[in-house]
């Protein structure tokens, strides 16, 4: 039979990733070396329909995350834990012993999918910085603090973008409860406190809802004294990625101001 040409002959395509794109493939890929990992621990039974579901799974994950034409699809497109045959004639518990011992080798196969995946998150140079920004240009921020710090953010203003909305969660507390007369932890626990609040997270109806709302006004407290006040004392440098944790933080408190309602 005559061989084919090189221009009939089938050239893999290997996928450019995105950042993004890569984490969600070593998640998902963890994830399905974790489902081998159960198979392994519970030693399940190489008949268990949940045997056929995790190959299907991590065939599926290699085809979503790599694409049809790819080398890895075309090696593990149709994923089986079991490395050989089985022999005809050998008893159940020589089988299951066959594939006990072929789980190992599945382990690795997948484990060394997400080793080629972070492989290429860092042929990208993605670093911590990078991470960090391309999280806030994704997350669903509160209007109120989005407004006052979205644009510093991108800009490389830090700081100012987490003192900005520390003081944007100041004015919603004293616009919400009508207190403009106070400010700092003074407002937030007179607004928040759980014995007479102006505003109440919860219905105040029994011991855990009473500690949740002194729970909140501690956070408010914290985001006034740790947050906004030594920014407002002194010249303090936050990294893109501590920045991001703060005012992932206030627009939390953002959000639950605008839930809480007067008791």
């Amino acid at each position: 039979m005559a061989r084919k040409r090189a221009s009939e002959q089938h050239v893999p395509v290997v996928k450019e990733f995105t950042a993004d794109e890569i984490d969600r493939g070593i998640a998902k890929r963890k994830r399905r070396a974790d489902e081998l990992k159960a198979l392994q621990e519970n030693d399940v039974s190489y008949e268990d329909a949940a045997v056929d579901n995790v190959e299907n799974s991590i065939s599926d994950a290699v085809l979503e995350i790599f694409g049809a034409e790819s080398p890895e699809y075309q090696r593990y497109g149709h994923f089986r834990i079991e490395s050989g045959f089985f022999i005809t004639g050998q008893s159940e518990s020589e089988s299951q012993a066959q594939f006990r011992a072929s789980l190992p080798n599945a382990i690795t196969r997948v484990e060394g999918l997400i080793a080629k995946l972070e492989e290429k998150r860092a042929d990208l140079g993605v670093d911590p910085t990078t991470r960090a920004r391309t999280t806030f240009q994704g997350m669903d921020l509160h209007p109120r603090i989005a407004d006052v710090c979205a644009d510093l953010y991108r800009n490389g203003h830090y700081s100012e973008a987490v003192f900005n909305a520390s003081k944007a969660i100041v004015n919603y507390v004293r616009e919400r409860s009508g207190r403009h007369d106070l400010d700092g932890a003074a407002l937030m626990r007179t607004v928040f406190s759980k014995n007479n609040p102006i505003l109440a997270f919860n219905a105040l109806a029994d011991q855990s809802d009473f500690d949740e709302q002194e729970g909140m006004m501690h956070l408010f407290e914290g985001a006034v004294m740790g947050i906004r006040n030594p920014r407002g004392h002194s010249l303090l440098t936050d990294s893109p990625e501590r920045a991001l944790e703060y005012i992932a933080l206030l627009s939390l408190l953002a959000n639950r101001v605008s839930e809480a309602k007067r008791p």
